[in-house]
């Protein structure tokens, strides 16, 4: 395999999000290409102008670029490419191996129906075949696909695959509004950009006799083949919304990193050895298509949020503060302090299993008006906790080493004196200060918050339980 050859593709139709299919499948050529040393090229397959949108166009960018996967080509748009595709088919007509056919959707139908009901594969009968039709309004063109012999798809995950050419159709290649359906402009596109593999879900394994047998009737190479198996849900069904979140960019707002999707994405299919957790160096270095398994994939969320917090513990702390901002800001806080903000980020990384999760429970350190848990307040902010809150209050102006270790030392020797346990003393300043009753240690949460918003946190839960008490 000489590297400099090689070529792949993502060809994504923008009638919609990148969902998790085609992020793997992208991710799969593009790991391919740069382990190969390659180009990989972008192309939008938007000839469906009624459903194709600029706004999923764009929202296929946005997610490619989030995980990471540059294009090296492109992106090139189908639809600009249709000249092209009808100089082709205009060379299949001239050559004898397409024609024009005039059969209507509802004469299609009845065939359909009596095909079925006959026992026979409801493929196109060659109505037209040999008619001899002119292009007009309501023409459509077919390919003439030859009816002896068998195509062979050699396929570089599945194996050989033989296809009788008796069992195939004479499929459409251009509809009647001079657009080119999908199967033609494939080929077309990959031939005329030099594409040598292509790379894609086995959904498509069926299609690509026909594809084969066109590249062929156009005089192009055929290129290789490798048909990544699908993914399923839990239940074994093929992946849909009922199974959670399909979108690549839903996982983002979710707070998910991409280095987490994409470690999680290579590993539905592909494996190397027993390794779970890979940086991309060592997915470039180790990628290859031997290793990709036959058998579908299932998609497991809880072994992705595992490895999303793993990437998170593990994160840079600029990257992981350009990450959790967002979410923050969004709340409306004040993340001008860089340097507070940085301390909360490196006490909440080590408990937080997303972004979004880091973001909620660590809304305490930027929210002066603490929003108690219920059940919190009810155990934690009572009359019987009081005097201790008070006397935290009056001692912790006076304490001079006021760090993680100095204040662990202020709150046993407190909690002493007052004949509690320390971790009742913990528990009701944890509420008072983040408003749960689970944070970061409570030495620490202070630390980070500094004498003057914690005592402003103090007084304020001294007011809650005295307008809830009676005195």
């Amino acid at each position: 395999m000489e590297n400099i050859k090689i070529r792949t593709r993502f060809a994504p139709s923008p009638t919609g999000f990148l969902h998790i299919g085609g992020a793997r499948t992208a991710l799969f050529n593009w790991l391919f290409t740069r382990r190969n040393g390659g180009k990989f090229v972008l192309r939008i397959e938007d000839t469906d102008q009624l459903r194709s949108t600029e706004e999923s166009t764009r929202a296929i960018l946005d997610a490619m670029t989030w995980l990471g996967l540059n294009w090296d080509e492109g992106p090139f748009f189908q639809a600009e490419r249709v000249g092209i595709h009808r100089r082709m088919v205009e060379k299949l007509i001239d050559e004898g191996k397409a024609y024009y056919c005039d059969c209507t959707p509802e004469e299609l139908e009845a065939k359909r129906k009596k095909a079925l009901a006959e026992g026979r594969k409801p493929k196109y009968d060659g109505t037209c075949r040999d008619k001899g039709l002119k292009k007009s309004a309501k023409t459509v063109v077919r390919f003439r696909c030859p009816q002896v012999g068998t195509t062979v798809l050699h396929d570089l995950i599945k194996g050989p695959i033989s296809f009788n050419n008796e069992e195939l159709d004479d499929l459409i290649i251009e509809r009647s509004d001079g657009y080119p359906t999908y199967n033609f402009a494939v080929v077309v596109d990959d031939a005329e950009m030099g594409i040598t593999h292509v790379i894609r879900g086995d959904d498509h394994v069926n299609n690509t006799p026909k594809q084969i047998l066109l590249y062929q009737a156009l005089g192009y190479d055929v290129p290789v083949f490798a048909h990544v198996p699908m993914i399923l849900g839990a239940d074994k069904a093929r992946l849909s919304k009922r199974h959670g979140a399909t979108s690549v960019m839903a996982y983002k707002d979710m707070g998910y990193l991409p280095e987490a999707l994409v470690n999680y994405l290579v590993r539905l299919g592909w494996s190397h050895g027993d390794q779970e957790i890979f940086t991309i160096d060592e997915l470039i270095r180790e990628f290859s298509l031997d290793a990709v398994g036959k058998s579908a994939a299932v998609f497991n969320p809880e072994k992705l949020l595992w490895l999303n917090q793993h990437y998170i513990k593990n994160y840079p702390q600029e990257k992981l503060l350009e990450a959790v901002s967002p979410f923050w800001i969004e709340k409306g806080f004040d993340l001008s302090d860089g340097a507070f903000v940085r301390q909360a980020i490196e006490t909440l990384r080590t408990r937080s299993r997303t972004i979004q999760e880091m973001a909620d429970s660590g809304s305490f350190f930027f929210n002066e008006n603490i929003e108690y848990d219920a059940k919190a307040a009810d155990q934690f902010l009572t009359a019987e906790y009081l005097g201790h809150l008070e006397a935290v209050a009056e001692r912790l102006p006076g304490v001079t080493v006021y760090t993680k270790d100095g204040l662990e030392g202020f709150l046993r020797a407190l909690a002493d004196e007052r004949g509690i346990k320390l971790k009742w003393l913990a528990q009701t300043l944890r509420v008072a200060l983040t408003g749960k009753t689970v944070s970061p240690g409570i030495d620490e949460v202070m630390a980070i918050l500094g004498r003057e918003r914690v005592l402003r946190k103090i007084n304020s839960a001294i007011s809650y339980i005295r307008s809830r008490s009676q005195f």
